[in-house]
């Protein structure tokens, strides 16, 4: 069959006061925002025109009309939320298109599935092929965290009215469920509303949706300050008061806070039945985040001992016990639900694997991030110990992660591709459809491996520099600015990349001049030679878009991409416009080294200082260097190490430190060949803490061991292991599981020296 003209098609419904009626007015309105076009809606079938039929399980009728049914049991389109749409072919060649959903969710997903296959444009609108599906989800948690709250990148800038357009169209693709953060953190200037009348109404508009309504609601206090409970316990009960529709009260266990669950479950019990007293339905969910071994076994006790009704189920989140562990230990009466980062890039959950550090240092934790295949691989790496997910988002740069999410929640087996074309199709229109499509698979590309070395960055640029000129008309979808960002500021990162890292290769060679140049002379030209990064115009045009385009997610999504211009809550909040320009080379170190070797007492300590700052990166011939969290200058570490590398965050990303500190692996693994038995080696170490080294399985002992961040441990090689010309060097675990994870020891260089 061709394709089905449905431009002057009527919505044939019931009487206008069913469950379906939701539905068709989303379905009225997303085409008629889309083509102009205003489909009557129609309780009789009309006679010379293609129809479009929109009904919820139950009546076998539609305006006097059969609706089609099959006669099997345990159908999709009979199950929760399923749905069936249909094409049948009536006499005189006409159409009807069956939407027919199995309760009032089903029909609106229903409507949300047909959105995304429809082709429109102005004064038309076309389903492609006749189509035959019959669906329901596999999960039944599927949503995401919306919080009303300072920290959030964009959510707290937004109207009610972007709310209601946002939980809409997550809806189209099939979630039920968003989650606020009602209570946490402070108001600030681009609040439109109060926070407790911004929450009253998102509850008001998950009620119109039908959209579950959760919170998540931290005792970031001490349960045991009775007043403070007793305030906190209040509090709840206001918001409790004041929602319309609550579905689920999520408490995250440690993140924040730090209470024993001995304390916790006899507040969430209280909590419960001032719950119920208002939403009988509703239920009351606990996170194990940060809690450490002895209260996991304590919680896990509790369930065995008392056996609680009012608790509903257990969330898994980061830091969480392990996801299949709690599932298994779970009795099955309690419910299970994820709760995934797929927000962040790095210091998180799932960060990026093998992310080249100058994407860590200047897009850092929390940029426009499409990550369709690795998002759709760890769903279903995870889904199937769990009831569905709630996502932990901070804006909406994961905008398309969280369609991923909800897709393969609904069918983990949906084709990838497909889902980000009908995503490009619903936002941005059929004729880019496919072309946009590639272009987001070609920024998940651009982070993968050296940034250098990555040339297809500058023709994904190219391919979204093509779609603007084909499609000005999207130049005001927030979406599509969202997209352009990422694609102009990777592009723009590289270029800065490749020329600074060659500033500072010729300000290395004027260092070996110092014989000619004298100390200061030397010092000096060298850094004006770096600095030149700061003062001589580069790329000026891709920095002009970039800022542009962060100008403009601000007008349209209350994007913040900057803390003084658009009032982001802190530098790690998706800056990316505040770190545009930070070095990607090491002018701020050598601008501080240098000024320490000035204040050394004399010429032999400056020269001998100068030569570890020179050679840093090239310790000469039959020697080696690894910087071992930079994908791009690590060749010796084992690349299954390099999994677990990590960025630090010193000074709110501005610190001055060199480079190679700020990324980092905790216990690198390293080989080397080629190596001359007969010579004497050295091995250097900079990072932080311990270094317990091993050589080929044997613990080495130091003559040189400082802990202190960035300074030097050092350790003869025994010429027996050199025996076979190579080595591999290990870490042992040093005893730190007490310690939070920014005080672990860490390694971020390592040499080999030829003495």
């Amino acid at each position: 069959m061709s394709a089905i003209d449905l431009t002057k098609a009527a919505i044939v419904t019931g009487d206008g006061n069913g469950p379906e009626d939701l539905a068709v007015q989303v379905l009225r309105e997303e085409v008629e925002k889309r083509t102009g076009i205003a489909w009557k809606v129609c309780s009789d079938w009309p006679k010379r025109k293609n129809v479009i039929a929109v009904a919820t399980r139950g009546p076998f009728k539609l305006a006097g009309r059969m609706i089609p049914r099959r006669k099997a049991e345990d159908l999709p389109e009979s199950r929760k939320e399923g749905y069936r749409l249909r094409v049948q072919r009536l006499p005189q060649g006409r159409k009807v298109v069956w939407i027919v959903g199995a309760d009032r969710r089903g029909t609106l997903f229903g409507v949300g599935h047909l959105l995304r296959l429809l082709v429109l444009s102005k004064a038309s609108a076309k389903l492609p092929n006749a189509v035959d599906i019959s669906t329901a989800p596999a999960y039944p948690i599927r949503g995401h965290q919306l919080g009303y709250r300072d920290t959030a990148n964009s959510y707290d800038a937004w109207t009610v009215e972007q709310y209601e357009r946002y939980i809409r169209e997550l809806a189209v693709f099939g979630a039920n469920c968003i989650e606020n953060i009602p209570l946490q953190d402070k108001t600030n200037v681009l609040m439109k509303l109060p926070r407790r009348e911004m929450n009253k109404r998102i509850s008001e508009l998950c009620a119109k949706y039908d959209v579950d309504y959760w919170v998540w609601t931290p005792a970031d206090f001490d349960l045991s300050n009775a007043s403070l409970r007793q305030a906190a316990i209040e509090e709840h009960e206001q918001l409790y008061r004041d929602c319309r529709r609550l579905d689920g009260i999520f408490f995250p266990g440690g993140d924040p806070g730090n209470n024993h669950p001995s304390l916790v479950m006899p507040f969430l019990e209280e909590l419960s039945r001032r719950l119920k007293a208002h939403h009988p339905k509703a239920g009351i969910w606990i996170s194990l985040q940060g809690f450490n071994r002895e209260s996991v076994e304590y919680f896990f006790s509790y369930l065995k001992e008392y056996d609680p009704d009012w608790l509903a189920g257990v969330v898994a989140g980061p830091s969480s016990p392990p996801i299949e562990m709690t599932r298994a230990r779970l009795p099955r009466k309690y419910r299970l639900r994820s709760y995934p980062d797929i927000t962040h890039t790095v210091r998180c959950q799932f960060p990026v694997q093998k992310w080249d550090q100058a994407f860590a240092l200047t897009l850092g934790r929390e940029p426009c991030n499409p990550r369709p295949y690795f998002y759709a691989h760890i769903h279903n790496l995870f889904a199937p110990h769990t009831d569905g997910f709630l996502s932990y988002s901070d804006g909406v740069h994961d905008d398309v992660n969280k369609v991923i999410w909800t897709r393969r929640a609904w069918n983990p087996e949906e084709d990838v591709g497909q889902i980000v074309l009908e995503y490009c199709r619903f936002f941005f229109g059929d004729d880019v459809a496919g072309d946009a499509a590639a272009g987001i698979f070609a920024l998940e590309k651009n982070w993968e491996g050296p940034l250098a070395a990555n040339e297809s960055v500058e023709r994904t640029l190219d391919h979204w520099r093509n779609l603007e000129q084909r499609a000005p008309h999207l130049a005001g979808n927030w979406r599509w600015q969202l997209l352009l960002l990422r694609a102009y500021y990777d592009a723009y990162t590289r270029k800065r990349l490749v020329h600074e890292r060659e500033l500072e290769r010729e300000a290395m060679t004027i260092l070996a001049k110092v014989d000619s140049l004298g100390i200061n002379g030397a010092m000096e030209q060298a850094l004006q030679t770096v600095k030149r990064a700061d003062v001589e115009p580069f790329s000026e045009d891709l920095r002009k878009r970039i800022e542009d385009l962060c100008e403009a997610l601000f007008q349209t999504i209350g994007l913040q991409t900057s803390v003084p211009r658009y009032h982001a809550s802190g530098s790690e909040r998706g800056c990316v416009l505040d770190f545009l320009r930070y070095p990607l080379n090491n002018r701020w170190w050598l601008e501080d080294e240098f000024a320490k070797v000035r204040q050394m007492p004399n010429d032999e300590e400056k020269l001998c200082r100068l030569e570890v700052i020179r050679t840093w990166e090239d310790p000469g011939p039959g020697s080696f260097y690894d910087d071992v969290g930079n994908i791009g200058n690590s060749s010796h570490v084992d690349p299954l190490y390099n999994l677990g590398l990590g960025f630090a965050w010193w000074d709110g990303g501005y610190s001055r430190t060199r480079l190679s500190s700020q990324t980092y692996i905790n216990r690198p693994k390293l080989r080397y060949e080629n190596l001359d038995p007969e010579a004497n080696y050295m091995i250097r170490v900079a990072g932080f803490g311990e270094a317990l080294l091993e050589v080929n399985g044997e613990r080495i002992q130091p003559t040189l061991y400082n802990k202190a961040e960035g300074q030097f441990k050092e350790f003869p090689v025994p010429k027996r292991l050199l025996a076979s010309g190579a080595i591999e060097l290990t870490f042992a675990k040093p005893d730190e599981d007490h310690l939070n994870w920014r005080h672990k020891s860490r390694v971020s260089d390592v040499w080999l020296l030829k003495l």
